[in-house]
């Protein structure tokens, strides 16, 4: 059976960077930075074996069309905006939920 397969935009690295030097930051140790990604690699994995999990979302830009939302075990705030795929999912923004979230994953890489 051939493994299910999780793509990441550059701007997905960039995004668990930002949310891991802030956690890092805010909590005065990497651990909590650690738990966060290691979460999210779960969370994109577990997305990629069963890609309709998360919550189908509308949004008024048709390039958007069929973007899937999931909330990160243990860090509910965090947002996987992912798009599934032939072979798996295409994981296109993490984002924090009180964030302009439709003008985030529009913009370009």
């Amino acid at each position: 059976m051939a493994r299910s397969r999780v793509e990441k935009r550059p701007q997905v690295l960039r995004d668990l960077v930002a949310i891991a030097v802030y956690l890092a930051d805010q909590s005065g140790t990497d651990d909590l930075a650690f738990r966060f990604l290691e979460s999210a690699e779960a969370n994109f994995e577990r997305l990629a074996t069963m890609p309709n999990l998360g919550v189908s979302r509308d949004y008024r830009d048709p390039r958007l069309h069929g973007v899937r939302m999931w909330r990160i075990a243990g860090f509910e705030d965090y947002l996987i905006f992912y798009r599934p795929t032939d072979s798996g999912v295409e994981i296109i923004r993490v984002i924090h939920g009180k964030r302009d979230i439709e003008h985030l994953i529009r913009r370009r890489d």
